[in-house]
């Protein structure tokens, strides 16, 4: 069940990166055109939407990223403190 834990913390911290890549590409002009760019947004942005519907940005601040990646590091603690649990029933 080890192996699932940590194949899932995987997949979220390699998203976390994603993300990361995605919102510093914002700082370079053209970067989000190029086809990494866009590929990236496929996979960022339909993640990012209802955080940027919800909070608004602070002047030309966009902090929704900041809380996007907050709550990814909470989904990895709640799959730890989870497979905890279900290694003690068992």
């Amino acid at each position: 069940m080890d192996y699932v834990l940590t194949f899932l913390t995987t997949v979220i911290q390699v998203y976390s990166y994603a993300l990361i890549i995605y919102i510093l590409m914002s700082w370079f002009p053209n970067a989000r055109e190029t086809r990494f760019g866009q590929m990236l947004a496929a996979i960022c942005e339909p993640y990012l939407e209802p955080f940027r519907r919800v909070i608004p940005p602070l002047g030309i601040i966009d902090v929704s990223p900041i809380v996007a990646l907050i709550v990814l590091e909470f989904a990895t603690r709640g799959l730890h403190a989870l497979f905890d649990i279900l290694q003690s029933q068992f």
